[in-house]
C-alpha cells in the first residue's frame, strides 16, 4: 500500500477521520504495514506490549480471553476499519487478551510515539482515546469494589451503603401550616411524640422545618415572640435539604453533617414522601459508630475530643466494610474532622476569654490547607493551617498579634491532643510565617506570584489549596481575589507552579514493569501519593487556578473544569477515574497496615496486587502521564530554565 491508500484507510476510519488530509497523510508516512494469515496470533494474552495501534484495512480479527483452566473465550471481533490493542499502547501494559486472526488480515501499525504525539496535539482524537482508557478502568475499580473493596481489613457490619432512606423513613409526613399558632404546632409535636414539623404553604409546598430547638430557642430562651400570638411562618427555618428516596443512608449522614442538620426531607419524583432524622439513623441498625459524631459538638474539654476522635477513626472501618464509594468515604471522613477541628476552635476561644483575653479582638479566619482541605483526608494527618486576621488600628496591632499568637499556640497544640500531627515543616498557624493581617497576606502573595524563588513558589503552592473552615469566611474570599489578580498580572506562575511536576515520569517502564524502590525500607514497594496522587492533585490545581476557582479539592476542580469546558467529558472522567483509583488503593493498603499494628505510609508493593488490581494500577498512572503532558503543552515557558 503506497501512502494515499493508507491515508484513505485512515480516512474512513474512526475517530481519524475528523482529521485533515495533510494530518492524515503525515501519520501515513509512519505506518508500518504487516500481512497475517488465519490462525495466526497478533500477539497473545500476557505478552508484553508491541507499543503499536493496530488499524485494520482488510481481514478479520476475534479477541480472545483465557481463563485460569486455560479455555480461550472469543470476546469480541474487530473488522475492516475497526482498531485493535489501544489501551495497551496508551498504558504500556501487557496484553489482557488475545487477538486471533479468522480471516487473512492487512494491519496498519501506528507506533506509540507517533500515536501519542497525535492524539497530545489534536484534542477530538485525545479525547476519544480518554474515554476508551477510562471506561476499562471503571470497569476494572467497580469490579474489584464489587468483590471485596476494603472490606477484609474490616469487621463493621453498618448498612450504611445498602440501605436506602426510603426504608427507615418517617411517612406520612406530619405537618403544619406556614400561619398556624406555634402553640397548635407544638401540640402536634406533643400528640405524635415527634421533635420536628414540616412546614407547608397554601399550595402544600415545603417550605421549612419547626423544630423543638427552634421553639425552645425562641420562645422560651430568647423570648423574641410572644407565646400567645406567635405564628409558626416567624421561625420556621426555611433552609430546607432534601434527600431522595432511594438514596442510601450513609449519603443522608453525608447530607446531614455537611448542612448540620437533623432533618432531611424525601422526595420521590420531586414529591414530599417522608422525613428522616439523626434519631431514624441511631435506630437504624449499627450506626453505632455514628452516634458518637454526634457528641462532637457537645464535648466541653479537649480530652473529650480526643476520646471522640478515636471513634471517628473507626467509622473509617464502617464506611469500609459498607464498599462506600471514595467519594463517601472522603465526604464523611472530611466532614467529620472538620466538625472536630471547628469545636476546638469554640472551646479554644473560650478558653482565652477564662485566661483573660476577652474575644477576638478583630475578625478573623482559620483556614485549613492539605488534603484536610481538599477534602481528601482519610486517616489524620499532619496539620496545615494559618490564620488570616482583619487589620488592626494601628495603636492596637501589638495587642492583637499578641492575641492571635495565643490562640494558634493553643489551638496547634489542641489539635495535636486530638490526633493531628504537627507540620514538620511548620505550616502551622502557631508559625508567624502562616498568621498575618490581610493586608500583609495580599502583599505577600503578590510577591510570590511573582518571584522566580523556589521556597516563594513552593509556598504559594501550599497556599493554593485552603478552605475557611471558622470566622470571617470573606477574608479567604478577598485573599482568593487577591490570589487570581496576581497569577493572571504574572508571566511565570503558572508556568513556575507547573515546572517542578514535568520532570517526574511515571513509575511504569517502557516494558511495562513498574519501577520500584532498589534500596532501603521501601524496597520494591511504591509511593501511591508520590507515584501518582501529587500530580494529578497539582495538574488540576494550576488548570483551576487559572479559570479563578477557588474550589479546592480535586473532584470539585474537576467538576467545575469539565463544565466551563476546560477539559472534555471525557478527559474529566480520565482524571476523575485516575484520581478515585489512586484514591482506593491507599486507602486500602493504609487501612490494611494500621490493622496490622503498623504506621500508614502510602507505600504498596505493585507485584503483590492480583492481577486486575496491577491492571488499574497502571491504568491509572497512565492517566496522570496524560495529563502531565496537557500541562505540559499548556504551560511550557523555555525561558524559565535560565530562573532555576
Amino acid at each position: 500500500m503506497n501512502i494515499p491508500e493508507i491515508a484513505a484507510v485512515l480516512k474512513r476510519t474512526d475517530p481519524f477521520e475528523i482529521l485533515e488530509e495533510p494530518v492524515l497523510n503525515r501519520i501515513a508516512e509512519k505506518i508500518q504495514i504487516k500481512t497475517y494469515n488465519p490462525g495466526d496470533y497478533v500477539f497473545r494474552q500476557g505478552e508484553q506490549s508491541l507499543d503499536s495501534l493496530f488499524i485494520i484495512a482488510s481481514g478479520l480479527v476475534e479477541i480472545t480471553v483465557k481463563n485460569d483452566r486455560g479455555i480461550e473465550t472469543v470476546v469480541g471481533l474487530r473488522k475492516a476499519l475497526d482498531f485493535f490493542g489501544e489501551t495497551v499502547v496508551l498504558s504500556q501494559q501487557r496484553y489482557p487478551g488475545s487477538a486471533r486472526v479468522k480471516e487473512s488480515l492487512t494491519c496498519l501499525l501506528l507506533d506509540r510515539r507517533s500515536f501519542e504525539k497525535l492524539i497530545y496535539r489534536h484534542t477530538d482524537l485525545s479525547s476519544f482515546f480518554n474515554a476508551i482508557l477510562a471506561e476499562r478502568m471503571r470497569l476494572l475499580y467497580e469490579g474489584i469494589v464489587a468483590e471485596h473493596s476494603y472490606g477484609s481489613y474490616s469487621c463493621a457490619e453498618s448498612p450504611l451503603f445498602r440501605k436506602r432512606v426510603s426504608e427507615i423513613m418517617s411517612f406520612p409526613v406530619v405537618s403544619c401550616d406556614l400561619n398556624d399558632a406555634v402553640t397548635h404546632a407544638a401540640q402536634i409535636m406533643a400528640e405524635k411524640d415527634i421533635s420536628a414539623l414540616v412546614v407547608l404553604d397554601r399550595t402544600r409546598q415545603t417550605r421549612g422545618i419547626l423544630t423543638e430547638k427552634i421553639l425552645v430557642q425562641y420562645i422560651i430562651a430568647d423570648q423574641r415572640f410572644d407565646i400567645s400570638t406567635c405564628r409558626v411562618e416567624q421561625i420556621v427555618n426555611s433552609k430546607v435539604i432534601a434527600i431522595d428516596s432511594d438514596a442510601y443512608i450513609g449519603q443522608a449522614l453525608v447530607s446531614m453533617i455537611r448542612n448540620k442538620t437533623k432533618h432531611l426531607v424525601v422526595l420521590e419524583r420531586g414529591d414530599l414522601v417522608g422525613i428522616v432524622t439523626m434519631v431514624d439513623l441511631i435506630k437504624s441498625r449499627s450506626t453505632g459508630q455514628l452516634l458518637l459524631t454526634h457528641n462532637i459538638e457537645n464535648q466541653q474539654t479537649i480530652q473529650g475530643l480526643s476520646m471522640i476522635g478515636r471513634e471517628v477513626d473507626n467509622i473509617l472501618n464502617t464506611l469500609a466494610a459498607e464498599r462506600a464509594s471514595v467519594t463517601e468515604i472522603l465526604d464523611v471522613m472530611s466532614e467529620l474532622h472538620e466538625r472536630m477541628t471547628q469545636r476546638i476552635m469554640e472551646l479554644s476561644e473560650e478558653h482565652m476569654r477564662r485566661d483573660g483575653w476577652g474575644g477576638p479582638p478583630v475578625d478573623y479566619c482559620w483556614i485549613n490547607m492539605g488534603s484536610a482541605a481538599r477534602y481528601e483526608q482519610t486517616l489524620r494527618t499532619d496539620q496545615d493551617n494559618a490564620i488570616i486576621y482583619a487589620d488592626p488600628p494601628a495603636d492596637q496591632e501589638t495587642h492583637v498579634a499578641a492575641y492571635f499568637s495565643a490562640l494558634a499556640g493553643r489551638i496547634v497544640e489542641s489539635l495535636s491532643e486530638c490526633g493531628f500531627s504537627k507540620c514538620p515543616g511548620g505550616v502551622m498557624a502557631s508559625n508567624p510565617d502562616w498568621r498575618k493581617p490581610l493586608n500583609t497576606w495580599l502583599k505577600i502573595v503578590d510577591e510570590w506570584a511573582h518571584s522566580m524563588n523556589a521556597e516563594d513558589t513552593r509556598r504559594l503552592t501550599i497556599l493554593l489549596d485552603y478552605r475557611p473552615v471558622w470566622g470571617n469566611f470573606s477574608l479567604a474570599t478577598q485573599l482568593w481575589n487577591q490570589i487570581f489578580q496576581s497569577v493572571q498580572q504574572s508571566l511565570s506562575a503558572s508556568h513556575r507552579l507547573a515546572r517542578d511536576d514535568k520532570t517526574f515520569k511515571i513509575p511504569v517502564s517502557f516494558l511495562g514493569t513498574f519501577i520500584t524502590e532498589k534500596s532501603g525500607p521501601h524496597k520494591d514497594e511504591m509511593n501511591l501519593k508520590t507515584a501518582g496522587i501529587v500530580h494529578i492533585v497539582n495538574g488540576i490545581r494550576i488548570l483551576a487556578l487559572n479559570q479563578s476557582i477557588s474550589e479546592p479539592s480535586t473532584f470539585g476542580r474537576l467538576e467545575k473544569l469539565e463544565k466551563e469546558g476546560v477539559l472534555t467529558r471525557d478527559d474529566a472522567e480520565l482524571f476523575r477515574t485516575s484520581f478515585e483509583a489512586l484514591m482506593m488503593m491507599k486507602i486500602q493498603e493504609n487501612m490494611k497496615k494500621v490493622g496490622q499494628g503498623k504506621a500508614p505510609d502510602n507505600y504498596i508493593d505493585p507485584y503483590s496486587l492480583r492481577k486486575r488490581e496491577r491492571m488499574m494500577l497502571k491504568d491509572a498512572l497512565s492517566g496522570v502521564s496524560q495529563l502531565q503532558k496537557m500541562i505540559s503543552k499548556r504551560f511550557n515557558v523555555p525561558w524559565l530554565q535560565y530562573f532555576s
